[in-house]
């Protein structure tokens, strides 16, 4: 057995005006000074009451401390002897400030992830992504939106809840919410669908996730729109998927160079009422030529409808799910673009044979949706808040909408073509041949207008320039000013490249 070293009191700085507890720092102290190995293994330690008087403190700190670090096992008692640093502990360990100054080696060889990680590309925040101010993307106007409202509604479920709300909820969602949200499709979007059609998700993209765990395998070809939803291409990378990127022209997505291109695809992921980032709308003749090719290849239609009930100058167009006689249409939609976008819900509508498929998925990935949001956006639609609201963000968007155009054609003329200015929250404007819009859209963010490059929506290199343009949450008196300076910052790159009347 260790002969016990000498009893010494480490150094403990005691500051009793710090929000750690005393008996905290004790603790700390002795922890750094054993990991340091300042105190050996098997050295004897002051008792407790020795200890405290030294420190000038009450004994129960520092019996706190020491109850502590014996339960973690850096002491041990020894009857009739005292405490002692545990002789367990190895002789050499690597102290923590030795990690921070010298960082361990790692061999990256040895740390096997899986393959759909490696697939995927690395997360990098773009200087022009998530930034609210003029242009910003995927930004409704949050200043609109009635918080009164809701905030009554989330009081009132939160106030003496149901002990049933409490507990796991159904995987498919409440059922509440689903009784509405059939009825609002059925009335607003043409969609056939009954409330046990549809899943409540965790926002568009869990749903996308969700389709492709159900329905695709590794190496199953995918269509996908080009230019496109980059997160949509993202899902399906990590699913192990082929994807095919399909041109989109002024009709929507391009079915006849689909099927040229890859005719026994498993699936075709598209957003036929207002594509993005281009904002077309996918014409009749094509949206009955998708339903066809899918019924004749065994195919899965994807329906990505992610803010139709914006549109200027007419209706809403009727969703494609409702043209489809044989049940390939999943139909998929978000409350984060028309209400807000961390409410995180979303929903799926599911051929009546896949539903208990999907909902197998949705159980084995996270067993339900939270329960308190369904409660109050059922209540929220219930009692037709939702449906003013919508009246209004079509007004207001309507209105920022024209004005941005305006200012476009003003302070532009005819060098910028803009496109998919009907519908939704955003449209899209080309530059000039030979300008680089990442190139602009960098020196833009640093002034703080977030100007997203077209051509990152785009799988070929040969990607078309130009920039989508949210208007969602830039006010309309602020559109103008944004406009002029958005010019500003073109006019440099365009007069170095010898294009006269850019400006």
């Amino acid at each position: 057995m260790r002969k016990a070293a000498p009893t010494f009191t480490p150094l403990i700085p005691i500051n009793r005006r710090s929000g750690r507890p005393l008996h905290r720092q004790i603790y700390d102290a002795f922890r750094a000074t054993i990991v340091a190995r300042n105190l050996s293994s098997g050295q004897q330690l002051p008792s407790t009451r020795t200890l405290a008087s030294e420190l000038g403190i009450s004994r129960i700190p520092v019996l706190n401390a020491y109850a502590q670090l014996l339960a973690e096992g850096y002491f041990e008692t020894r009857v009739g002897a005292g405490t002692f640093v545990s002789s367990s502990l190895p002789e050499h360990t690597s102290p923590p400030e030795d990690r921070t100054a010298s960082p361990v080696k790692i061999n990256s060889r040895t740390r096997r992830i899986s393959r759909s990680s490696l697939l995927l590309p690395a997360y990098k925040r773009a200087p022009w992504v998530r930034h609210h101010g003029a242009f910003s993307l995927s930004h409704p106007a949050l200043d609109a939106f009635p918080f009164k409202v809701w905030a009554n509604l989330v009081a009132r479920h939160s106030r003496n809840p149901l002990i049933s709300s409490l507990e796991y909820g159904n995987p498919m969602g409440l059922k509440q919410l689903r009784e509405v949200i059939a009825m609002y499709l059925r009335a607003s979007r043409a969609v056939r669908c009954e409330p046990q059609q549809i899943l409540i998700v965790s926002g568009s993209q869990q749903a996308l996730d969700l389709s492709s765990r159900v329905l695709l395998n590794v190496g199953d070809a995918v269509w996908i729109e080009e230019p496109g939803y980059w997160l949509a291409r993202h899902v399906l990378l990590s699913a192990g998927c082929r994807i095919v990127p399909v041109p989109v022209d002024p009709e929507g997505l391009d079915v006849a160079a689909g099927i040229k291109r890859c005719r026994n695809a498993r699936a075709a992921f598209v957003a036929p009422s207002h594509q993005f980032p281009l904002g077309v709308t996918m014409s009749a003749s094509r949206r009955l030529r998708l339903l066809d090719w899918a019924r004749q290849a065994g195919a899965w239609v994807i329906e990505d409808d992610y803010d139709s009930e914006y549109r200027y100058g007419s209706k809403p167009v009727a969703s494609l799910q409702g043209l489809d006689d044989s049940s390939r249409v999943i139909y998929i939609g978000t409350f984060s673009k028309v209400l807000f976008p961390s409410l995180r819900v979303g929903y799926l509508v599911l051929p009546p044979d896949l539903v208990d498929h999907f909902l197998s998925m949705r159980h084995a990935m996270d067993v339900s949706q939270p329960y308190l949001y369904q409660a109050v956006l059922a209540d929220f639609i219930a009692e037709g808040h939702f449906s003013r609201h919508i009246r209004r963000m079509r007004t207001l968007y309507g209105e920022r909408r024209g004005i941005l155009v305006e200012s476009l054609q003003r302070e532009f003329g005819s060098v910028l073509k803009i496109v998919g200015d009907m519908a939704g929250m955003h449209l899209a404007v080309f530059l000039p041949k030979g300008a680089n819009d990442r190139e602009i859209a960098n020196r833009a963010a640093q002034e703080s207008l977030w100007l997203w490059p077209l051509s990152s929506t785009y799988i070929a290199k040969s990607a078309r320039h130009g920039f989508i343009l949210g208007f969602g949450s830039t006010t309309a008196s602020e559109i103008p000013a944004a406009v002029r300076h958005m010019r500003a910052i073109l006019a440099p790159s365009h007069a170095s490249r010898g294009h006269s009347g850019v400006v």
